[in-house]
């Protein structure tokens, strides 16, 4: 065969073996496990360690093995506290909960206090470890009737604009690799409000079906943050229809994040105190789990339970894959 033979079928061949270099990696990715971190909490009476050997995650219910489980310290979690500014003004009588809610957790902790306005969130500082300042700028809530706009715009505005975090325009873009991502320390947010969401029409139990809430718990979920919640009542809305919608509102958001919803009742509690305090040890009681996920999908469903005897673990219903988290801050 001459050179000119020979060259001709190289030339014939090369764009078949530079198709196949090109190919061939994104077709390994494709549905590849990539290392992903979660946060699960224990719902226990008793001291329960949870340890990958007594711990199942199931991905897109698929079993896969729990890699490690590390306790959450001070050091690394983030505490938000959203409050409704349109609650009514009589919650001022549990400012003393909340100081003292903010006063006693573990030092190291990162804490915001922030204000739910026409949706989004105001706080007088960024995260902080200075834990008496941060009770500072708690103040009663201006107690107009539905000045948060929804509460739902409010936190997925918060989850998506986290305070102190750069905006992570290549990775939403998704020009940056799961496995890229960078750490992150452990998020929780508590809000007090009434749950009810203003731009879904009636609060009837026949129409409970909010995209602004299913937005906030996927936006949550992307964030990997838990969201805990306390009903209290808004400074317009009342009665026994605006507070079951609310208080399904809030389930259905604790539930898809793995978070917790507290009090269920017509009326506002007697006191946080209790709930907060149940907040508290939740936090104190929460692992960051790594399994493995599907690195081709935006979020995946998991499910962690525990064969240790009268033990539960809670997680979001989704997370996203290669999230990763810091569970000690460093």
């Amino acid at each position: 065969m001459s050179v000119v033979r020979k060259s001709f079928h190289l030339i014939k061949l090369l764009p078949i073996a530079l198709s196949a270099v090109l190919v061939l990696p994104s077709q390994a990715q494709k549905g590849e496990g990539v290392p992903t971190q979660a946060l699960i909490a224990v719902d226990s009476k008793s001291a329960v360690v949870p340890t990958p050997a007594n711990t199942t995650v199931k991905v897109e219910n698929k079993s896969t093995p729990v890699i490690s489980l590390t306790r959450v310290l001070p050091t690394g979690s983030q505490v938000a506290l959203l409050i409704d500014d349109g609650l009514r003004t009589s919650v001022g009588r549990e400012l003393g909960s909340m100081r003292d809610f903010v006063l006693s957790l573990p030092r190291g902790t990162e804490v915001f206090v922030g204000y739910m306005q026409n949706g989004r969130v105001v706080g007088s500082q960024n995260f902080t470890t200075d834990l008496a300042g941060a009770a500072q700028g708690l103040r009663i809530p201006t107690g107009m009737p539905g000045s948060s706009a929804s509460p739902y715009f409010c936190l997925s505005d918060f989850v998506k604009n986290w305070p102190g975090e750069e905006p992570e325009a290549a990775e939403s873009a998704g020009q940056l690799a799961p496995t890229q991502a960078p750490a992150r320390k452990a998020r929780f947010v508590m809000m007090i409000t009434n749950g009810v969401d203003l731009y879904n029409g009636s609060t009837s139990p026949m129409n409970q079906n909010s995209p602004y809430v299913d937005s906030a718990v996927a936006d949550a979920q992307r964030a990997g943050v838990p969201v805990y919640s306390i009903y209290f009542s808004d400074a317009g809305i009342r009665g026994g229809m605006a507070s079951f919608s609310g208080q399904s509102y809030l389930q259905q958001v604790a539930d898809g994040t793995g978070g917790r919803s507290y009090y269920n009742g017509t009326g506002n509690p007697v006191s946080m105190a209790p709930f907060l305090k149940q907040f508290q040890k939740a936090i104190a009681e929460t692992y960051v789990a790594t399994f493995d996920a599907p690195g081709d999908k935006k979020l995946v469903r998991v499910k962690l339970t525990t064969n240790v005897h009268g033990a539960k673990l809670r997680s979001a219903e989704q997370v996203k894959p290669g999230a990763r988290l810091s569970a000690t801050g460093q």
